[in-house]
């Protein structure tokens, strides 16, 4: 049976949190809040964990999860070959709406899907998800939705779509809008913006102004 915590009240905030990350320590999975929709997370060194989170949204290995952070300095245990470039882009955008395609350490294992090689990594800017990220570590967190569902803006659209699939869901408001982030791949020697959401090709060229846009 699923439980739901309402974040806007501090005491329940608290033991939502504590609930949720003792979750992700067993392999459960949780909805939780984000700047841009509800996102549907799982331990992203659990490749059991992260299998039960595509099968919950309906979603094939070819789909592979993005990897939420509480910190940038996070990145330095996850990517390699990150270029300055790169990282001029962290401090300009996180936390934020800004998802970075990076190559990821080969030493990690984990299996988020089929990313050959890549990890797509964000630090997300609301509380509640920062929170719950800085008490358990990176997370694996796509959309919670199930594929081909418009992405949910609150938890009711969430838990409609997921039901009893999460083991916690952190109820933090409606969140502030349904565009997503914007995703940029720093593997290259040239920025490339996969998907133009919530931060522009304008804006992410006053940090990057080599940033070329994928066709």
């Amino acid at each position: 049976m699923a439980r739901r915590y309402d974040c806007s009240d501090a005491t329940d905030r608290a033991t939502g949190l504590r609930e949720a990350a003792s979750a992700v320590r067993r392999g459960e999975l949780v909805v939780l809040p984000t700047d841009t929709v509800y996102g549907i997370g799982a331990d992203a060194f659990s490749a059991e964990a992260v299998g039960d989170l595509l099968e919950a949204k309906g979603r094939g290995r070819g789909m592979p999860s993005p990897v939420l952070v509480g910190s940038p300095n996070t990145l330095h245990g996850l990517v390699t070959d990150f270029s300055e470039q790169a990282w001029e882009l962290v401090d300009a955008f996180w936390p934020g709406a800004l998802t970075l395609v990076a190559t990821h350490q080969p030493s990690l294992t984990w299996d988020l899907g089929e990313t050959r090689g890549t990890v797509a990594v964000r630090m997300p800017l609301h509380p509640v998800a920062i929170e719950l990220l800085t008490e358990f570590g990176p997370m694996a967190v796509s959309s919670a939705n199930l594929t081909g569902h418009p992405s949910p803006q609150d938890c009711d659209a969430a838990q409609e779509m997921l039901g009893d699939s999460v083991s916690v869901y952190l109820d933090g408001g409606p969140t502030p809008a349904a565009v997503p982030s914007s995703i940029v791949d720093v593997t290259g020697p040239t920025p490339l913006l996969l998907r133009e959401g919530a931060i522009s090709a304008e804006e992410l060229r006053k940090v990057a102004p080599g940033l070329e846009v994928a066709n």
